[in-house]
């Protein structure tokens, strides 16, 4: 049997280490991308001497598929930040992170007093049913913005979750990003009931909540690719997709010259718009119902600073109404202290915001610059000229979940249940966070293990019938 993965990002990397755990030496697997490189937002680079990451900086160790897959591949322990504080700038100053809260909603209004970054208005009583109907989705600004206030959205809530998805509270999905809410939502009357009740059923972290593996994050990438055995081609993007009665054929390179491969089966695990171009010509509406998904891209500025210059917290996030274009800033010296590199300080800075691109539009050595010059105007002081400089641009990077986007990707599934030898998997579909993209590509992987060919049949020949795509938690 042959498994062609199309995208090596964590989720088609994931699914290629699934199969071969699942199927054996047997298998051959096939990884294709079009970058040069493997891992996708995993990437681990240096900055003046200094390692730093430039994609996607830790895990949620809440599901411990990380910590365990890093154990299972000898990467060793995971790394874990200091205990240090975070801050929220607000009306010109930084602010702590109020304690307590699920996504900066609390469950109790009046711990959001005049010294944080927000107050919340009383919240109107609760009516006889429940917040939203059974199955209902809408998004968080919906749900929260009437009941507690404009400055617990605007000053809290979006910052928190701009932090992760670049994205704004009023055009994100509830059940994907506060899924514990969006479920609660469906049984209580109020929303600080059903914060209370969300909480409650999150299960209560026993140590470190986020971690990295000590060698960085593209240690991952290239110890799954090794461990699973595939081939991997890079430089090699996948121009057309099309079933054959034996299996699938892969239409590979330039449109001038380009190659074909072919695969009993297939990992799709590419972003939405690039897999709904393949889909069309044989699945139009799973590529109908994936092809609207919209990403938000974004850019990394890391600045390497002389001296002990950053204060000692974790970094802070910023709210669009304060007017800076960076959104969040990590000091990575502080808070990884495994990085931590003597005589400098690390200051890493996001920008970019779902649908405000202009910032992006401008050259690496303005948006360093700029970058800079929020940091200074926010922390009220001068800064350095840096000693080093790398600015990482990712776009179309962060996948925009809409209400109603957890029924959208069950019907795209459905529309591919003729085809099970065809599997989706990562963020565009499941949810962000490099754990909910592991066990996307492990659910692919489970799919296509279930309807492998026995060892007698001839090549190319998969058993009949479908299998139904495994249930996977969206959002973390």
């Amino acid at each position: 049997m042959h498994v062609a993965v199309v995208g090596a990002g964590i989720s088609g990397l994931s699914a290629a280490w699934r199969l071969r755990r699942r199927l054996g030496p047997g298998v051959d697997i096939t990884v294709l991308d079009q970058s040069g490189r493997l891992g996708g937002k995993l990437a681990t680079g240096e900055v003046a001497g200094v390692r730093v990451e430039q994609g996607a900086e830790s895990v949620l160790l809440r599901d411990p598929v990380v910590a365990e897959l890093a154990a299972e591949l000898g990467l060793g322990a995971l790394a874990h930040p200091a205990p240090l504080p975070a801050g929220i700038v607000a009306a010109g100053a930084t602010r702590p992170v109020p304690r307590g809260t699920l996504l900066g909603i609390p469950a109790d209004p009046s711990i959001l007093d005049s010294s944080g970054p927000a107050r919340a208005t009383p919240e109107p009583p609760g009516g006889p049913d429940p917040l939203l109907a059974p199955g209902a989705d809408v998004s968080v600004g919906a749900l929260v913005r009437p009941r507690y206030g404009d400055e617990v959205v605007d000053r809290l809530v979006d910052p928190l979750l701009g932090g992760v998805y670049a994205g704004r509270a009023d055009d994100l999905s509830l059940a994907v990003t506060v899924p514990a809410l969006h479920a609660a939502a469906q049984r209580e009357t109020t929303l600080s009931a059903a914060v209370r009740a969300a909480q409650a059923a999150t299960p209560k972290a026993t140590g470190p909540m986020f971690g990295v593996p000590a060698a960085g994050m593209s240690a991952l990438a290239t110890a799954l690719a090794a461990a699973s055995g595939a081939t991997t081609r890079l430089d090699a993007p996948v121009r057309e997709l099309a079933p054959t009665p034996a299996g699938w054929r892969l239409t590979i390179g330039s449109t001038r010259d380009p190659g074909y491969l072919t695969a009993d089966a297939v990992v799709l695990a590419v972003p939405a718009r690039p897999a709904a171009r393949l889909l069309t010509g044989f699945a139009p509406a799973a590529a109908a119902e994936v092809g609207v998904l919209d990403y938000a891209s974004i850019a990394l500025v890391t600045l390497v600073l002389p001296g002990d210059v950053l204060p000692a917290s974790s970094g802070f996030l910023v709210p669009a109404t304060e007017g800076y274009a960076v959104k969040a800033a990590t000091f990575v010296g502080h808070k990884w202290p495994h990085l931590a590199a003597p005589g400098v300080s690390l200051a890493r800075l996001s920008l970019g915001r779902y649908r405000e691109t202009r910032v992006l539009q401008r050259d690496d050595a303005d948006l360093a610059e700029l970058a800079r010059a929020d940091l200074a105007a926010i922390l009220g002081t001068r800064l350095p000229d840096p000693v080093g400089v790398r600015v990482q641009r990712w776009g179309g990077a962060l996948p925009q979940y809409g209400p109603g986007h957890v029924d959208r990707i069950a019907r795209a599934r459905a529309g591919l249940a003729g085809y099970p030898t065809l599997a989706l998997a990562g963020a565009g579909y499941d949810g962000v966070g490099i754990p909910v993209c592991i066990r996307s590509g492990f659910a692919a992987a489970d799919r296509l293990a279930a309807v492998a060919p026995d060892p007698a049949a001839p090549a190319g020949v998969a058993h009949a019938g479908t299998a139904e795509p495994a249930e996977i938690s969206t959002g973390e």
